[in-house]
């Protein structure tokens, strides 16, 4: 007998979206995937239904939150590369505020109970010290985490008025792929570092943007959490609102920072191969270390980051692009 879909995941058809759709359908839990496939795969829909919809389109969106019931909805979809954000402001303000603008109104009509809403550590801008914990002063430098932190506003005045239970992850590197190989990591264009490093050992360049920070190797260092375990996140904070309601703030990461040229190495070591790498000048406005405090996510949610350990993270993607080494197989 099939599941009735009663969970709507937004931007179902990208990169972490498809991974959350794919462990939902492990659990026979069938979600509705709104996805404008402007940047998603279509191939990458295959735990539940797709409506190919444009978040700013009120009336379809309501529509099809109508026609399935929908109670829950984990909001993935998004413009998200900081660069572009900068570049074209415009773009990010109408597809992310606006889209999240018509997203709640069609919520609000038709009595979504549950919202979880993926922001970003891009909301903290350049933090006063690292670990950042989620009190931390959000001040972002990019209108990508402009854009985020208005969500998160919308979200709690909107909810507060509609007794809509919610949650705000706010996730720092997704990277890594699913185990099984069902899915990878692909952007159009590529801007993870991971993914860029595994290209650049087939041919492509690698820049890396600084190499003189105040940090031990004098690369930046970031806290990069598996996407299986990112998706985890999701899942705890619903069966929390599911079960307590109210609503949650939480940062989603691996707690640990891993340096540029760490992940540059360990990428030679699981492929076998050298990567053809570029040294280039600083980017304005990257924050020499960037790591997040999940403590409060461990308490309220018991959340553990299981794959996240670097080696693992890298080892699964590289398994992806099936570039990972044949004696690394069985062990990674």
């Amino acid at each position: 007998m099939t599941s009735p879909v009663d969970i709507c995941v937004t931007g179902g058809a990208g990169y972490i979206g498809s991974h959350a759709c794919y462990a939902l359908g492990r659990q026979g839990r069938p979600a509705l995937v709104l996805d404008n496939l402007s940047t998603g795969n279509r191939g990458a829909v295959r735990w539940g239904p797709l409506a190919e919809i444009d978040l700013r389109d009120t009336a379809g969106l309501t529509e099809a939150l109508r026609e399935h019931r929908i109670k829950t909805v984990l909001h993935f979809a998004a413009s998200a590369y900081v660069g572009e954000s900068i570049q074209d402001p415009i773009k990010y303000y109408d597809n992310n505020v606006g889209g999240m603008i018509s997203l709640l109104k069609a919520c609000a009509m038709t009595e979504v109970r549950h919202f979880i809403l993926s922001s970003s550590c891009a909301t903290y801008g350049i933090p006063q010290s690292s670990p950042v914990t989620e009190t931390a002063l959000q001040r972002p430098i990019s209108p990508y985490g402009q854009s985020k932190l208005a969500c998160e506003v919308m979200l709690r005045d909107i909810a507060g008025q509609t007794g809509m239970a919610f949650a705000i992850l706010r996730y720092f590197n997704a990277a890594g792929a699913d185990p099984s190989g069902a899915l990878r990591e692909t952007h159009d264009p590529e801007t993870h570092l991971i993914p860029l490093a595994l290209s650049a050992t087939q041919g492509a360049q690698l820049a890396l943007f600084g190499t003189d920070y105040d940090t031990p190797d004098g690369t930046c260092l970031r806290d990069y959490i598996h996407v299986d375990d990112l998706v985890q996140g999701h899942l705890l904070a619903l069966k929390h609102l599911k079960k307590f309601g109210g609503d949650l703030t939480l940062n989603l990461g691996s707690g640990k920072g891993v340096s540029n040229k760490q992940v540059i190495s360990l990428v030679e070591e699981i492929t076998g191969a050298c990567v053809n790498l570029r040294l280039a000048p600083r980017r304005p406005g990257d924050p020499p270390a960037l790591t997040a405090d999940i403590t409060k996510a461990r308490q309220i949610l018991g959340f553990e980051p299981g794959r996240s350990d670097i080696y693992t993270i890298v080892a699964d993607a590289a398994r992806s692009f099936g570039l990972l080494k044949v004696q690394d197989a069985k062990s990674a």
